[in-house]
């Protein structure tokens, strides 16, 4: 258990509590400098430099956000509902850090040993949304209250797929555990196993982060903002913060349910060192594919997220259960499993490339000459 080495003597719930908070102001500043990173990558994406100014390399760049929205002024809206608007941010920020007392970031470090680790990271990453509907009925705002619900159905709805997919993963390992998933991938990951369901996984945890294209409940350009359109200073970076600590999370139940966490390819016997150091590079795979989504596709309209959630990722998902099912009844070998989830990750492949070709023009654009033609002026009529 994180902080209950033999030379420190504390009781299980005190050394519990004193983990939390030391991963609380770890993935404090983790997230600050996310911010920084996520600038670099998408300006290098974009031809740009990024944070240059503050610091070499602009690293102090997320010190001097921290401060400027540390010291800007806390407003709420005169007819908001004071109680649902103050209390949302903690419906939404302390959920998220409560997801790490079931990681295990190595094979000895971990806050509490629970049994059930992997339902309850999926049952606390499903409370966020309503910290999403308190807000935005707080706030008293249109805007806001439109985009608690996008938040609202956006987060119900890709929660389905995204336990699906989890349930497909149980079935394999005959476990709901988080370390003993990592165990059982000793010599080969999961996502050999499981592609159809990795491909689901990482749709759907997009989506519960709210990372474009699925930013449906914060899009500037129909929501002005949505939810955090009558937050400020604090209350508004907290968000924000949330929001980088869910990215962080999925990022890490990825890398442990999929690519084998710090058990592959090296095994336990490299220390705990090196096991953060593995665990640390599978979770940034992940973040810098979160980034690369985002600088590479445009946002979905509301109808296109709903209905690629309900007609795609969940029949999908049950499929991979089915194809699951079959193999585990009949017993069947193990490359079994790679064959039917290779082919139903193939087909959803497909059929995401069909629905992108779907918007494109067949055609090239045929101008046509217009014809100018004389206004007549006011002494002719």
């Amino acid at each position: 258990m994180l902080l209950s080495a033999p030379m420190i003597d504390l009781p299980g719930w005190l050394a519990s509590v004193i983990g939390l908070v030391a991963i609380t102001l770890l993935m404090t500043v983790a997230v600050a400098y996310a911010t920084w990173y996520e600038r670099k990558i998408v300006a290098r994406m974009q031809l740009r430099l990024g944070p240059t100014r503050t610091g070499p390399f602009g690293l102090l760049q997320p010190i001097a956000d921290m401060v400027k929205l540390l010291v800007k002024e806390d407003l709420r809206p005169a007819t908001a509902d004071r109680v649902a608007f103050e209390l949302a941010v903690f419906a939404i920020f302390i959920p998220a850090f409560l997801a790490f007392v079931a990681v295990p970031f190595t094979s000895d470090w971990l806050i509490s040993p629970l049994p059930l680790s992997l339902l309850y990271l999926l049952a606390i990453s499903g409370l966020s949304f309503i910290g999403f509907l308190m807000a935005g009925w707080g706030s008293d705002n249109k805007y806001a209250l439109l985009g608690g619900m996008r938040a609202a159905a956006q987060l119900i709805s890709y929660e389905i797929p995204l336990i699906l997919a989890m349930i497909g993963v149980v079935m394999v390992v005959s476990s709901a555990d988080v370390y003993q998933i990592i165990l059982f991938q000793d010599k080969v990951p999961l996502i050999v196993w499981q592609p159809l369901g990795f491909l689901i996984f990482l749709t759907a945890a997009i989506a519960e982060v709210e990372r474009p294209p699925f930013d449906i409940p914060t899009g500037e350009s129909e929501v002005a903002g949505g939810v955090f359109i009558e937050f400020s200073g604090i209350r508004w970076s907290m968000f924000q913060l949330t929001g980088y600590v869910n990215m962080y999370v999925f990022s890490l139940l990825g890398a442990f349910v999929f690519l084998g966490g710090w058990e592959w390819p090296f095994g336990r016997d490299i220390g705990w060192g090196y096991q953060l150091l593995l665990t640390v590079v599978k979770m940034s795979l992940f973040i810098f594919f979160f980034l690369w989504i985002r600088a590479s596709f445009p946002r979905m309209r509301i109808d296109q997220l709903m209905s690629y959630a309900w007609k795609v990722l969940i029949p999908f998902a049950l499929l991979q259960i089915f194809l699951n099912g079959l193999v585990i009844v009949y017993d069947l070998p193990d490359v079994a499993l790679l064959v039917t989830s290779g082919a139903g990750a193939a087909a959803l492949m497909y059929l995401a490339f069909r629905v992108v070709r779907r918007g494109e023009p067949r055609l090239p654009l045929q101008m046509v000459p217009v014809r100018a033609t004389a206004v007549p002026s006011r002494s002719a009529t």
